[in-house]
């Protein structure tokens, strides 16, 4: 038996400058639609005395004759929470494992990547100012991703912690795009938003979407932590709703729980999901509404970037 390769942070980060990630996702999403991928229900499990939980995303990919599992625990700490994860990749044909990947490089990409595949399918091709709310390394993230996506005039970002950057920290954030401006308050960067990104971790809402001047596209993505949501459930009811999967998401995407429990939300309302976008077999949002996107990161996505630096490296 050949050892696993074991990829650290570093190396990962490496090899994955190296990958088109929003490919290998729509080339995932293509095989979920035509029955070659297997993407079961994501399992939380918490800890005792509440100190956390961890979360095992786990995923086939017939084609690439792989299968794998991602763990990611939520550790609570007086010091604030620490997540970490890691990616084990094994082979459908000897069983045997072929790769252990620290997970933290690939959830970054893969949880910006998946969104930006969503924003070039579900905005309006006429959308022009983006905002972003957060300011973290996955926000950073989806800026990366969807910079180019649509001829944005002005991208905006505002998070509740700019406040309390320093002077080169600002300045750092800016040099991410020449289009960038940042904003203290979150009204004056919400101003006409055509598309707006939530890269947050907080468990409670950051945005009400009653409180914009017109329809736009809102994509959220969450936090591990129980139930965690960044919009009041509630407004789904008056929303477009898609998501990454919808034989998972709603099951585990907080606003939308909380949604089903308190205001007769039902997981039926969803108009499409990734799968079903990227093959065309769901309509896109006719703005008329707000149009709301969700994921809560597939296990899948881990599986199929980590094949993906796999089979890189081993071509060195």
């Amino acid at each position: 038996m050949t050892a696993p390769l074991v990829l650290d942070q570093q190396h990962a980060r490496q090899l994955l400058s190296q990958v088109d990630v929003p490919q290998v996702l729509r080339d995932l999403f293509r095989d979920l639609a035509a029955g070659q991928a297997v993407q079961p229900p994501q399992q939380l499990v918490e800890f005792p005395s509440g100190k956390g939980d961890f979360i095992n995303y786990g995923g086939v990919l017939a084609q690439e004759r792989v299968y794998g599992v991602k763990t990611s625990p939520y550790i609570v700490r007086e010091q604030g929470a620490l997540v970490t994860a890691w990616t084990l990749l094994m082979s459908m044909d000897s069983g045997q494992p072929l790769l252990l990947c620290d997970a933290g490089e690939l959830t970054t990409a893969r949880t910006a990547a998946t969104t930006a595949v969503a924003v070039d399918a579900l905005a309006p091709a006429e959308a022009r100012r983006l905002v972003i709310i957060g300011s973290g390394p996955i926000a950073r993230a989806h800026l990366h991703y969807v910079r180019n996506l649509r001829p944005w005039q002005d991208i905006r970002l505002h998070s509740p912690s700019l406040k309390d950057k320093s002077a080169s920290e600002r300045e750092a954030l800016t040099a991410l795009d020449p289009r960038l401006s940042l904003h203290d308050d979150t009204d004056s960067a919400l101003i006409d938003a055509d598309v707006i990104l939530l890269c947050t971790s907080s468990a409670k809402p950051v945005l009400d979407p009653a409180s914009l001047s017109k329809p736009a596209l809102i994509t959220s993505i969450s936090t591990n932590a129980v139930r965690a949501h960044e919009v009041p459930p509630a407004s789904l009811t008056a929303m477009d709703v898609y998501c990454d999967y919808r034989l998972t998401t709603p099951g585990s995407a907080g606003e939308m729980r909380l949604a089903a429990e308190q205001h007769g939300w039902q997981a039926e309302a969803i108009i499409g999901d990734l799968p079903e976008l990227i093959s065309g077999q769901a309509p896109r949002p006719d703005y008329q509404r707000h149009a709301f996107f969700r994921s809560i990161g597939l296990g899948l996505e881990d599986i199929a970037l980590a094949n993906a630096l796999y089979h890189l490296q081993r071509a060195r």
